[in-house]
């Protein structure tokens, strides 16, 4: 028992730092998840991660708590769900009730603004990083950036062109069609049907 009770601490702790220190989202979550999810060794390798991170975005509500619960429930079962849940949603609440008390005065405020200000060009340069990192490893199969690990993964690469080609030339195509002709697109390629 004193090691399930362990593991939830962990749980809590991670998610509820990952709760508290991102800005921006969700996307912005996933280096400090990373590096939580392997500091931890909750998942072996990097690409039991991206599927998360995919199962996470491709699944209805917030990423943070989609992939907060996935590894919850991966690490935990229902319990640890639940725990790694309240761990990433308890510090937003907080932060959200104590600035809903304090609006006007904080709206205001220049060293607010001003650290809004300055935060808010780091969350495309972050989010821009882990789409570099994710294409480079899911389309090209580099892991890191050892020339030498180069290789094509051409059913990544059409898929991705596709995605993108798609969502260019339709501009109001829903984001869950892509992913749903994505998906297709990977079961067709890769031979799951």
């Amino acid at each position: 028992m004193p090691e399930l009770l362990r593991l939830l601490l962990q749980l809590f702790l991670s998610f509820f730092k990952i709760g508290i220190f991102t800005f921006g989202g969700g996307y912005a979550m996933i280096p400090l998840i990373t590096d939580e999810v392997m500091t931890h060794a909750w998942v072996d390798s990097t690409d039991i991660l991206i599927d998360f991170i995919a199962i996470s975005e491709s699944t209805p509500g917030p990423f943070a708590i989609n992939i907060a619960t996935f590894i919850g429930f991966e690490q935990a079962g229902v319990i640890g769900a639940i725990v790694a849940t309240f761990g990433v949603v308890l510090p937003s609440f907080i932060i959200i009730l104590f600035i809903a008390m304090a609006f006007k005065r904080f709206s205001t405020n220049k060293y607010v603004r001003g650290f809004l200000d300055g935060v808010r060009p780091v969350v495309p340069g972050i989010i821009m990083s882990v789409a570099v990192v994710f294409i480079l490893k899911g389309v090209f199969g580099i892991v890191g950036f050892n020339y030498q690990d180069f290789t094509f993964e051409i059913g990544a690469i059409i898929i991705f062109a596709v995605s993108l080609i798609v969502s260019k030339l339709k501009k109001r195509i829903h984001p869950v069609i892509i992913v749903l002709i994505s998906g297709i697109m990977g079961l067709i390629i890769y031979g799951f049907l």
